[in-house]
C-alpha cells in the first residue's frame, strides 16, 4: 500500500482527524455514496476509523463493514470505535494490499484520503475491482490530489469509470468484467 507511518506520527494524525471529523462529519461523505441497509462496505486504508462507525450504522445489522489498513494502530483504533458505538458488523483487516475477501463480495469500496500514498496503485485498484460486485461502486476522495488528478489516476487503470461527481466524492463503477480465466 504505502510506507508505514511511525506510531507517533500516526497518533498525531489520528488526533488531527478527530478535530477534522468534529468540524465536518464523515456522514456527509457517506451520504453521497448511498450505502444501503444490508450492504457490504470495504473501507480501504481506514486509518483511525473515521468512516467505519457511520458506514456500519448505514449498512445496518444485515450489512458488514471491513476496515482495512496496514498500520496496527489503525486497526486497533477502528475496532475500538466500532466497539464503543456498539457495532457488531465491523471486521478489521491488517494488510498492505490483499483484502482476503471473496471475489464480487463488496457493494461499496471507500477509498478516502489514501490514493496519494499508495506505492502500487494499479495493484490496489485491481484488488478493489476483484472484490467489488459488478454493480458495486468505488467512492473516492483525496484532498491531496487537486482537480481531475484522482479521476484520471483511477480511470487510467482501465478498471473503473467515473459515474458521478458529488460535492465531496467521486463515484466510479467497474469498467468491464474481470477476466478470471487467467
Amino acid at each position: 500500500m504505502c510506507a508505514r507511518q511511525p506510531d507517533r506520527g500516526f497518533k498525531l494524525m489520528a488526533l488531527s482527524y478527530r478535530v477534522r471529523d468534529a468540524r465536518k462529519p464523515r456522514e456527509d461523505f457517506l451520504q453521497e455514496v448511498g450505502i444501503q441497509p444490508g450492504d457490504t462496505v470495504l473501507d480501504y486504508g481506514c486509518g483511525p476509523g473515521s468512516y467505519v462507525a457511520p458506514a456500519a450504522r448505514m449498512a445496518g445489522a444485515a450489512g458488514r463493514v471491513y476496515a482495512l489498513d496496514m498500520h496496527p494502530l489503525a486497526i486497533e483504533m477502528a475496532a475500538e470505535r466500532a466497539e464503543r458505538a456498539g457495532l457488531s458488523n465491523v471486521t478489521t483487516i491488517l494488510s498492505d494490499c490483499a483484502t482476503g475477501l471473496d471475489d464480487d463480495s463488496v457493494d461499496v469500496v471507500l477509498l478516502y484520503d489514501i490514493y496519494h500514498d499508495l506505492s502500487d496503485a494499479p495493484q490496489v485498484l485491481a484488488e478493489l475491482r476483484r472484490v467489488l460486485r459488478p454493480d458495486g461502486v468505488l467512492s473516492s476522495h483525496d484532498h491531496h490530489l487537486k482537480g481531475d488528478a484522482l479521476k484520471a489516476a483511477i480511470e487510467s487503470s482501465g478498471l473503473f469509470r467515473l459515474t458521478r461527481t458529488g460535492a465531496l466524492t467521486q463515484t466510479f463503477a467497474s469498467e468491464k468484467p474481470l477476466d478470471r480465466t487467467s
